[in-house]
């Protein structure tokens, strides 16, 4: 079992994702090897008060970057869109940037 702050890598700041803040939905990085199960119980265990209704994952690619003549690509990662009912409270650092 791990713990929450090893499943809950740091939050996904985007004009999307500060767009589904009034649908109580919110965007986080995630470990590449959590599910949803583990997801759900990390984010409710790192903010108290919170009740997660739904979690949508989405593997990233990395995507092609070029300097020069050499070519790489950046790494890939997991991403997961946390639903929060509508009784729960919110999680306070998305609330502030609003």
């Amino acid at each position: 079992m791990k713990a929450p702050q090893d499943i809950i890598l740091a939050p996904v700041i985007t004009e999307n994702s500060m767009a589904g803040l009034a649908l109580k939905k919110y965007t986080f990085r995630v470990a590449k090897d959590a599910n949803k199960i583990e997801i759900s119980k990390a984010v409710e265990a790192l903010f108290p008060g919170t009740k997660v209704k739904a979690v949508n994952t989405i593997n990233c690619k990395g995507t092609l970057k070029r300097m020069g003549r050499t070519a790489g690509y950046t790494p890939s990662y997991k991403k997961a869109i946390v639903t929060l009912a509508q009784d729960s409270k919110g999680i306070e650092f998305f609330e502030s940037m609003q």
